[in-house]
């Protein structure tokens, strides 16, 4: 569901949708409870809405979901935007009325935006990062390092999460920097932007196949890929195809503590003896049962930590 929060999520992250020109938009606020969510968010969709964000309004914590579970907060605020070209917010409220039902929409509102193209206003505050050493991420917009080691990843918005921003990405792309990777084979599971496949491939990885099991996730891997001129050396693997995955030399996997435990046979299948892996995508208190999930497979190493994320990594048993 869009807006469910940000960082890992059950196997990729969203995000940003597409690019659009500058014009004005508005954006409707409605105050709603969980078992009525899809509804309303079915209606937007239907009326034209650009996007749709919800919020918790009630102060609810909501920590890791298990498997397969989607998390909601019991009380929500749906957000949504809308081109004020085509629309206008006193037809939408009668329009919702009928769609949805209800006698009233609580907690409506109404903010106007100025013009400009919002999609595109975060990069005002994204700026070139540095991870490790060589790893570089920059916006399109910006000038490349003057370092001549830099591995430069040029990532704009696009159709799912991962920009470097994240502390579990962080920590991904810092272990990639100090793996030895040339001429490496290496596999990014649970791929969101592909930004860490990609990074693989700068550092000098011979191939990377990413996995995900979002559409979008997939098609936004191709499409970096492409734009930072790696897709020649890349494979896109959709998960319900991962089984078919040769063992690589290096694995990585951004995804969920929950998912990661679940994924133990499959990963370490999918890694060639003696290979090295990093795991992200797990909170500190989560670090030691995700460690117990790889052990009867692997030798772990050192976790690495960056505020409340950590990395859990090890060597597949066996030798190369």
């Amino acid at each position: 569901m869009p807006g469910a929060g940000p960082g890992p999520s059950q196997f990729g992250c969203a995000g940003f949708s597409g690019i659009l020109p500058a014009m004005s938009f508005f954006q409707l606020r409605i105050d709603v409870d969980a078992e009525f969510v899809d509804r309303l968010e079915a209606c937007l969709e239907a009326l034209g809405a650009q996007s749709i964000t919800f919020s918790d309004r009630g102060d609810e914590p909501i920590l890791e979901p298990g498997p397969g579970e989607v998390p909601l907060w019991g009380q929500l605020r749906a957000t949504a935007l809308f081109d004020a070209a085509r629309h206008d917010p006193d037809s939408l409220h009668q329009a919702l009325l009928e769609a949805t039902g209800w006698d009233t929409l609580p907690g409506f509102a109404v903010e106007t935006l100025p013009e400009r193209a919002w999609e595109r206003a975060w990069l005002d505050d994204f700026r070139p990062m540095r991870f490790g050493e060589r790893v570089w991420i920059c916006p399109t917009t910006a000038s490349a390092p003057a370092d001549e080691q830099a591995a430069v990843i040029w990532l704009d918005p696009g159709l799912a999460f991962g920009t470097g921003t994240h502390p579990t990405t962080a920590l991904c792309l810092a272990w990639l920097d100090q793996t030895p990777l040339a001429g490496r084979t290496v596999v990014d599971y649970g791929c969101g932007s592909g930004i860490l496949a990609i990074a693989a491939l700068k550092l000098g990885a011979a191939h990377c196949v990413a996995v995900d099991n979002d559409p979008q996730a997939l098609r936004a891997t191709r499409e970096n890929a492409r734009r930072n001129e790696v897709g020649e050396r890349l494979s896109v693997l959709h998960a319900d195809e991962a089984d078919t995955l040769e063992p690589a030399d290096v694995l990585v996997a951004n995804i969920l503590s929950g998912t990661l435990r679940t994924l133990a046979p499959r990963l370490m299948k999918a890694l060639l003896p003696a290979g090295p892996f990093a795991l992200s995508g797990i909170l500190a208190e989560q670090g030691d049962t995700v460690a117990a999930a790889y052990q009867p497979y692997a030798e772990m190493g050192e976790t690495l930590r960056r505020g409340d994320w950590i990395l859990v990594q090890g060597r597949r048993h066996g030798r190369s």
